[in-house]
């Protein structure tokens, strides 16, 4: 069975840092791509980062660019986000996603998420 957790939301305040994770099982997970998605109320969802772990590949959207920062810990099976330099439109629910390619991730496997909330 395949399953994504997701953990290290939580609320800060604009300007500092927060560090997810994102534990996988179930599959190659060397061979597979994680994604990290976020949602926020009454807006689409957005990609935010991708990372291919067979060859360490990364992607970001261009509004997390120079502040996110994906890597992955292939002996544990876990990916990492790490956002610096927060903004309140930061704010949404986090999701981290599995697929057999950085595109295919949003098709694929889904974590149940971990809110993130960036407010003075």
């Amino acid at each position: 069975e395949v399953q994504l957790v997701e953990s290290g939301g939580g609320l800060v305040q604009p300007g500092e840092s927060l560090r997810l994770s994102c534990v996988a099982s179930g599959f190659s997970f060397d061979d597979w791509s994680i994604g990290w998605f976020r949602q926020a109320p009454g807006k689409e969802r957005e990609g935010v980062s991708c990372i291919n772990n067979s060859d360490g590949f990364t992607d970001y959207a261009n509004s997390v660019k120079g502040r996110f920062t994906t890597s992955s810990d292939n002996a544990k099976n876990a990916v990492y986000l790490q956002m610096n330099s927060l903004k309140p439109e930061d704010t949404a629910i986090y999701h981290c996603a599995a697929g057999r390619t950085c595109p295919e991730t949003a098709g694929g496997y889904w974590g149940q998420g971990t809110q993130v909330t960036v407010s003075s």
